[in-house]
């Protein structure tokens, strides 16, 4: 049986991309993708523009690998929206963040639930504005029943923080009884993570070429395999993640077990 991807044969596409979705096979596609969304800020730079329009830039990205993770039936795609570090940036420059991020869920968001698309908001929400709460919370209830891609939109997140409130809450069950301490092992903090239920990322993507993990999924991405590339964000479409993925598909997953 032919496991290649079928029915992406579309219209203006370059030939060396049609090549990438024409070999991606559909039997070994990972299950939840992660993106560390860089390189706004000097896509704008770059073209004497304002950073703001570097991130404004970057939502048609994210608009192209969404339909695109849709296409394919990936389950989960997380993305980081927005750090806990963030907020160490300008003001005006957060609150444009911001405003795009409710922008952009207001203005996709009825494609998204077309789409069969869950938003799934993660991280400390609380500390978000109350207008950007109320449009994640608005697009998680409208989005809660469907059964496609779980979109994990990762704001005011921290790898580091997220291990800690799940410590925090496994702590407070053992002090109230509800938990045995010499009980506690992998599966209970996974448990207790934002992403609890979900299968760990199978594909870390980052864009912009640096080679770090900026503490994003630190616990999840235990076993990921990770893609760097040096195209910007608001640059990176299909056709990138397509070579994510063949690449992704060459490699062999041990797991610290030997070579089969």
């Amino acid at each position: 049986m032919n496991n290649r991807i079928a029915g992406f044969k579309q219209t203006g596409v370059e030939p060396e991309e049609q090549d990438l979705l024409d070999n991606i096979d559909k039997q070994k596609l990972p299950r939840h993708i992660a993106i560390i969304m860089d390189g706004n800020g000097r896509w704008a730079l770059q073209r004497g523009l304002h950073r703001s329009l570097g991130h404004r830039a970057g939502m048609e990205s994210l608009k192209d690998i969404v339909n695109f993770c849709c296409d394919l039936k990936i389950e989960v795609l997380t993305v980081y929206g927005f750090s806990t570090e963030n907020w160490k940036r300008p003001r005006e420059e957060i609150d444009n963040l911001m405003n795009m991020i409710i922008e952009y869920l207001n203005k996709e968001l009825e494609e998204l639930c077309q789409k069969g698309v869950r938003v799934n908001p993660i991280g400390v929400l609380q500390e978000l504005p109350q207008k950007t709460r109320d449009t994640l919370a608005n697009s998680a209830a409208q989005s809660r029943d469907n059964q496609g891609l779980i979109f994990n939109l990762a704001l005011n997140y921290g790898g580091r923080l997220e291990i800690t409130d799940a410590v925090r809450a496994i702590a407070t069950a053992v002090e109230n009884g509800c938990m045995q301490a010499n009980r506690v092992d992998i599966a209970t903090v996974t448990a207790h993570l934002y992403t609890a239920g979900q299968p760990d990322p199978d594909l870390l993507i980052r864009t912009a070429g640096d080679s770090r993990l900026s503490n994003f999924l630190i616990w999840q991405a235990a076993y990921s395999e990770i893609w760097i590339t040096g195209v910007l964000w608001p640059d990176f479409r299909r056709r990138h993640l397509s070579g994510a993925l063949v690449d992704y598909q060459r490699r062999e997953r041990r797991f610290g077990g030997l070579q089969k």
